[in-house]
């Protein structure tokens, strides 16, 4: 099964953690929940099931095993396959910022996202249409 395109944001931040160097669960989640400024918690189950589906599409692999008071720490670590995944992501997610950064700065002052212009209106009987805005209700 090939890993579509674009990642899913919890399957680019696992193989973003995975980038420097091999790590445990834990680490893993750990980094994610970091990387993601704590908007994305892994859950563990749902973690080892993202591993075991990029293990399948061989985007990560086993690195070691360790016992650790007692309890097994699996190590997993980016492939090549893996690292050429992020690379492609992170150069696609890089030109639609890029994109995005040039229209926001080519857009004139004054002006809001549908080209229309702020403030009064210099057209006749333009003063005597109030201007509606919302009051802070949902939009």
């Amino acid at each position: 099964m090939a890993t579509p395109t674009p990642l899913r944001e919890p399957t680019f931040l696992i193989l973003t953690a995975l980038a420097r160097e091999p790590m445990h669960g834990y680490g893993i989640i750990s980094d994610v929940a970091a990387l993601s400024g704590g908007r994305l918690a892994l859950r563990p189950g749902t973690l080892y099931g993202a591993l075991d589906r990029l293990t399948d599409e061989r985007l990560v692999e086993r690195d070691h095993e360790e016992v650790v008071e007692g309890r097994l720490r699996r190590y997993y670590r980016l492939t090549e396959a893996g690292r050429s995944v992020l690379t492609a992501e992170t150069e696609r997610l890089r030109r639609n910022v890029e994109a995005a950064t040039q229209r926001l700065r080519a857009r004139p002052a004054g002006r809001t996202a549908g080209g229309v212009a702020r403030g009064p209106r210099n057209l006749p009987g333009a003063a005597a249409r109030p201007i509606l805005r919302p009051t802070g209700g949902p939009l």
